[in-house]
C-alpha cells in the first residue's frame, strides 16, 4: 500500500542526502507500518523526529498507517508559534 510524505527542515537535507523523496512522495509500506516503523526504514533516528501529522492532524508514532495516508514528519527545533498552532504545544 502507499502513502504520501513529507518532511520538513533539516530531515529534508537528511533525506536528500539518501536520494529519498520526501515532499509530497509516494511510498510504499507494508501493512501492519506504524509512523515509528516508517521513521526507521528511511533511516532516521526516532529522535530526529519530534512531531508527526497523520492527515493534518498531530498522530503518535505508534498510530497504524493506512492506505492513502499523508505523513508529515517534523525535526525538533520547530519555532514556538508553529508549535502552538500546530497543537504540539499548548497555550497556557
Amino acid at each position: 500500500m502507499y502513502i504520501i510524505l513529507n518532511a520538513f527542515s533539516f530531515l529534508r537535507e537528511k533525506l536528500a542526502q539518501k536520494g529519498i523523496p520526501y515532499l509530497d512522495a509516494q511510498w510504499m509500506i507494508d501493512d501492519k507500518t506504524r509512523v515509528v516503523d516508517l521513521i526507521d526504514s528511511l533511516g532516521l533516528k526516532q529522535s530526529d523526529v519530534e512531531a508527526v501529522f497523520l492527515n493534518h492532524t498531530v498522530s503518535s508514532k505508534e498510530t497504524l498507517l493506512k492506505e492513502g495516508d499523508r505523513v508529515a514528519l517534523l525535526p525538533p527545533g520547530t519555532p514556538g508559534s508553529y508549535r502552538l498552532l500546530s497543537g504540539l504545544k499548548e497555550e497556557h
